[in-house]
């Protein structure tokens, strides 16, 4: 039975009055004292509104494992840092598009009326459309963006701008860009994303599991949808049922401290050394799963000529990799051994494939899966995603959340020649674009152009939090004439744009979302609990602001409010639901209610193991690739005739890397996930002052290291190279 959570009807009949009676969902901000269900990228809470502000947070009841970073949800809605007003900078204000790049950073801003903005917006748009052509304007956001069903405000800004002629736009992510390149081509499809083996099929079944460069309990802190934080459960249950663990990772992580795992140091950058040397012994020591490598792979001969050294005399051995991987070779061979001892789980995290010759990792990871053999038994093979969105939970009998905002399809305004350059680029090639217009570039084996980019209009992220190299970013970004951003707060971006939109925060605006974006144990409403703080406007108003002035507002809008847009995507799954049978209020009982319906927990995802039907028959399951089989060694890359990908899991040595023969920087920054925060948000928030040190962002060090350098906790260190420094 699917049931109301127990802030009954009857209760919110109270704090809504007639409205509740009549049937009519009230999408105003309260106008009185109330408690209002709040949910975000970090978790589900119950806020208490008082005078038209929030005063407080306590977790929603249902979260296993409340995430301390809730703390700074109402820092960050009240925060100094917020963009209260439409803001344009001087220069560009004065002067017009192209103005003086060179001061964006440093150039001061000047307030003007919404309508001003949105004027220069849109005439800048329109400009760039007839004088240029939609080649000249890139919307490839990237960024976690605004938390919501309706109020993505990536898709309102595509949706837009295909309405209007298009633009350029971008493809895969910076968190998992390698994983996405590599594994269509070895599993056929890009494995880390979608329910994986299940928790409790590990509990029941698996003798030892590794996590190598993972780890759960901090990263699943945080989700797209709404986390449910159900990891912890599976933690306590594996700890539970002494379930014996290993972590691969340069630092002690949070997850190995909890599960009281052995720890594993392994030199950054060196992951896929270590992971050829254990495919080496298994080899050697002829421990490899021979009839599942027949059976369900191809291309393992030429990768075991690879590991013995028949093509460059370079055996991939323990003894090999151990001053590689600062891993003893003994060590490295235990570990091989006790990989088939019983039923081995390999985890994977995503940090070894964001670095030089990254997608090499995740390949020779899944091969070395592969040689263990147990891909698709209970407990068993490999998992890339469980590290996030609590990827091995349970998954509930609920309908699916879509979303009601369309991107849709290009209007053909003006014919797009391919001279011109390609529609979408990879998002981390962006910089690459600016500085190479018209020039061509390689990507999956087939030849593109990149376009002669003018303006960008960034909307929910932060690209100067993410992008690489931020000297050679800062001197790219001068070729835009026009910088837009559209942000509830002022990020390192934004000060560096031309024209800066204030969007509303999620908590000052209506939406709706999943608990859980595997699980889909609950629907939740996002009510509008205050108002926008000072001239700030909800992302989907702002766009329809825009299509009018340039337009095209029937098609944009429909005719549809923000609150219509809520109604709409829950009844798409009131409808789901009903087909199902089973059972949801209506939206009017939802919304004017609890905002949540909880839905239970199907059985039979209890003993889910991924790629089960695969192993159950390879001929009637086959896998989305070529062969139909996984791929070690590739024949569609190795036509791509790339130097740095051959065409099996290859050791390529990274540019830059504490193993090289120079030896001028002796140490390695890693820029992990933070614990009390994500990415950039949150800095500026009480969380800071529970790990900050000296104002400053620890900087943790082995205690070896940090006594040769006579440094001591507390001390505000510089940390330098030949690019730039931080205290």
């Amino acid at each position: 039975m699917t049931a109301l959570s127990r802030r009954s009807f009857l209760t919110s009949v109270a704090g809504v009055g007639a409205a509740a009676l009549l049937g009519r969902p009230a999408f105003a901000a309260p106008t009185g004292p109330g408690e209002f269900l709040c949910t975000s990228t970090f978790g589900a809470a119950w806020a208490t509104v008082k005078d038209g502000r929030v005063v407080s947070l306590r977790p929603w009841e249902k979260d296993p494992h409340p995430s301390p970073l809730l703390d700074g949800v109402l820092d960050s809605l009240y925060s100094p840092t917020r963009i209260r007003y439409p803001m344009v900078r001087r220069a560009y204000l004065e002067k017009g598009p192209g103005a003086a790049p060179e001061t964006r950073g440093t150039d001061d801003f000047v307030r003007v009326p919404w309508e001003k903005a949105l004027d220069l917006v849109a005439a800048e748009i329109k400009r760039c459309q007839d004088q240029y052509g939609p080649w000249s304007i890139y919307t490839g956001t990237y960024g976690w963006g605004h938390f919501g069903r309706i109020a993505n405000p990536q898709s309102a800004l595509k949706r837009l701008m295909n309405l209007v002629g298009g633009s350029v736009v971008s493809s895969s992510n910076y968190s998992k860009a390698g994983i996405e390149a590599i594994m269509p081509h070895v599993v056929g499809s890009i494995d880390a994303e979608g329910p994986q083996t299940s928790h409790r099929s590990i509990i029941d079944n698996t003798d030892f599991i590794v996590f190598w460069a993972c780890d759960p309990l901090k990263t699943n802190r945080i989700s797209a949808s709404i986390p449910d934080h159900g990891e912890w459960t599976w933690f306590e249950e594996m700890k539970k049922a002494n379930k014996k663990a290993l972590f691969i990772d340069p630092v002690k992580t949070e997850s190995c401290k909890v599960l009281g795992g052995e720890w594993l140091p392994v030199r950054p950058q060196s992951d896929t050394a270590l992971a050829l040397a254990l495919a080496h012994t298994l080899l050697t020591e002829k421990l490899h799963d021979v009839k599942f490598l027949a059976e369900y792979t191809t291309g393992f001969e030429p990768f075991a000529d690879y590991l013995l050294g028949k093509p460059d005399g370079v055996a991939k051995s323990a003894d090999w990799a151990a001053p590689m991987t600062e891993i003893p070779a003994d060590t490295i061979r235990d570990l091989a051994r006790r990989l088939v001892k019983g039923r081995t789980m390999l985890v994977s995290g995503w940090s070894p494939q964001r670095q030089h010759h990254g997608e090499q990792f995740p390949w020779a990871f899944v091969t070395l899966a592969a040689m263990v053999g147990q891909i698709g038994l209970p407990g068993g093979g490999h998992s890339q995603l469980y590290h996030l969105y609590n990827g091995g939970t349970e998954v509930a009998d609920a309908p699916s959340l879509g979303g009601s905002l369309q991107i849709g399809k290009r209007k053909e305004i003006k014919p797009w020649p391919k001279e011109k350059g390609t529609t979408i680029i990879p998002c981390a090639r962006v910089v690459d674009m600016l500085m190479n217009p018209g020039k061509e570039y390689d990507h999956q084996g087939k030849k593109f152009v990149y376009p002669d980019v003018r303006m960008t209009y960034w909307v929910g992220g932060n690209p100067f939090a993410h992008h690489q190299d931020r000297n050679r970013m800062i001197a790219a970004w001068r070729k835009f004439e026009t910088f837009v951003v559209q942000d509830f707060q002022w990020t390192a971006s934004a000060r560096f744009a031309d024209i800066v939109l204030p969007a509303a925060h999620w908590c000052e605006r209506n939406d709706i979302e999943t608990f859980g974006l595997h699980a889909r144990k609950a629907i939740m409403g996002m009510k509008k609990m205050v108002e926008p703080m000072a001239e700030a406007r909800d992302d989907y108003d702002i766009f329809v602001e825009l299509a009018t002035r340039l337009g095209v507002e029937p098609e944009f809008s429909e005719g549809k409010t923000t609150g219509d847009r809520v109604r709409e995507v829950y009844d798409a799954a009131f409808e789901q639901a009903k087909a199902k049978k089973i059972e949801m209020p209506d939206f009017a009982t939802f919304w004017n209610g609890s905002c949540v319906v909880e839905f239970p927990v199907k059985d039979k995802a209890a003993k889910r193991a991924k790629y089960a039907q695969f192993r159950e028959d390879p001929l009637l399951n086959p896998l989305p690739t070529p062969s139909g089989r996984i791929e070690i060694y590739s024949k569609t890359i190795e036509k791509f005739g790339y130097d740095d990908c051959p065409p099996h899991p290859t050791w390529l040595e990274p540019l830059e890397w504490l193993g090289q023969k120079d030896k001028t920087h002796p140490m390695h920054l890693a820029s992990n996930h933070p614990i009390s925060r994500m990415h950039s948000q949150f800095n500026g928030t009480r969380l800071r002052e529970s790990y900050a040190i000296a104002g400053r962002e620890p900087c943790w060090i082995s205690a070896q290291d940090a006594a040769a350098r006579g440094i001591k906790t507390g001390d505000v260190v510089r940390v330098f190279n030949g690019r730039g420094q931080c205290l």
